[in-house]
């Protein structure tokens, strides 16, 4: 099993930043991928970022050059540094986590942080 726990989000002014945090735990020593997905109100969860366990990164277009993805592979921590945010990008942003076991995928949540831009 893996356990993630987010933090970091919250109320910013559009133009403004954010780091979110999600630590790790449990069976992280087989845990390939790790991203942030995100939910806004009446809409399907998104892609924003992921990240693999060999450096690679991959980020949603709306989202290029304002959001960095990066792991602390000592702590345990996945990081998503937010900046020049827009109300669009208003929503319960998730950690993920993925282990590939047997040939198996197993899929892993945080239980989400609210993130939410306005004026």
């Amino acid at each position: 099993q893996v356990h993630l726990v987010e933090s970091g989000g919250g109320l910013v002014q559009p133009g403004g930043s954010l780091r979110l945090s999600c630590l790790a735990s449990g069976s992280i020593f087989s845990i390939s991928t790790m991203g942030w997905y995100r939910q806004a109100p009446g809409k399907q969860r998104e892609l924003v970022a992921d990240s693999t366990s060999a450096g690679t990164t991959i980020y949603a277009d709306s989202v290029k050059g304002r959001f960095t993805i990066s792991r602390d592979n000592a702590k345990n921590t996945l990081y998503l540094q937010m900046s020049s945010l827009k109300p669009e990008d208003t929503a319960v942003y998730y950690c993920n986590a993925v282990r590939w076991i047997l040939g198996i995928q197993y899929d892993y949540w945080g239980q989400g942080t609210q993130v939410t831009i306005s004026s």
